[in-house]
């Protein structure tokens, strides 16, 4: 029999991301982060690239229907407290996921895959023009690098002062709020900039980890963010939270050697 006086629902957490075969990116860097924090992870797939530490080879779209069928089948059982969307490979999928979370009450995290961490391109143009249209303004938080930040405003960005500018055309282009990563400036501090419609910028320091086990970083980053933001952080403190949990994981994981190119985190780094 369940004691109901002490039995508790887990806060739960979507994420709709590719997959990885080491196990370190995508869906399953999604899984391990939000279970470390606490949550509970769903799952919808939607593109199967072919993948080791070294690069991406190829990219396999999981068919649309099959995606519109997953979000579905999991919102007809479970509604999820915050979302986190990462890799969408195709146009349809984007309009699919856009049409299927139309009104859905609770946060949703994006981080815009476009390339990889080896430099692989893993979207077209079309598929970057609708989510800037259909996507990005239904998101509470976008989290792009450097690198998507120029390919979404079509500006270069690669330093401080071009991101202030950079998160201030995005918002102008409708998002609710970025965080604009700077994990690949060219300097001993990573600095990343949160910008929230209509308040004034807020900046996040730390000190760089000299590792290439960096695999997964923005996926690690965007489920962390949307994990606290569920457990009912604000947006600034749920972006604090996750880039520590970031740092400590890269971090933990700095030593290790498994793989010949970019290694994970350890996401279950001891606390």
């Amino acid at each position: 029999m369940i004691d109901t006086a002490t039995h508790h629902s887990a806060k739960t957490v979507l994420s709709i991301a590719g997959f990885d075969s080491i196990a370190g990116a995508g869906l399953q860097a999604d899984m391990k982060t939000i279970s470390a924090i606490g949550c509970y992870a769903v799952n919808v797939l939607t593109a199967l690239p072919i993948q080791n530490t070294m690069g991406v080879r190829s990219v396999y779209p999981i068919p649309d229907q099959a995606v519109e069928d997953q979000l579905n089948c999991i919102f007809d059982d479970i509604y999820p407290d915050s979302i986190k969307i990462g890799m969408l490979p195709n146009p349809n999928q984007v309009e699919i996921v856009a049409r299927l979370l139309k009104g859905y009450q609770g946060s949703i995290v994006i981080d815009p895959v476009m390339v990889s961490t080896s430099g692989h391109l893993l979207v077209d143009q079309e598929t970057i023009t609708l989510s800037k249209a259909l996507l990005y303004p239904m998101a509470t938080l976008v989290t792009p690098n450097l690198d998507e930040a120029s390919m979404l405003t079509e500006c270069k960005v690669s330093n401080l002062e071009e991101m202030n500018q950079a998160a201030d055309k995005l918002i102008h282009m409708g998002m609710h709020a970025v965080l604009l990563k700077g994990g690949h400036l060219d300097s001993e501090k990573l600095s990343s900039i949160l910008k929230i419609a209509g308040q004034d910028p807020e900046i996040y320091e730390s000190e760089r980890i000299a590792s290439k086990n960096t695999r997964g970083t923005g996926c690690t980053l965007s489920s962390a963010i949307a994990s606290y933001l569920a457990l009912g952080d604000t947006l600034p403190g749920a972006c604090q939270k996750a880039l520590d949990y970031v740092h400590h994981a890269i971090l933990a994981a700095k030593d290790r050697s498994l793989g010949k190119g970019n290694g994970p985190l350890d996401h279950f780094f001891k606390r």
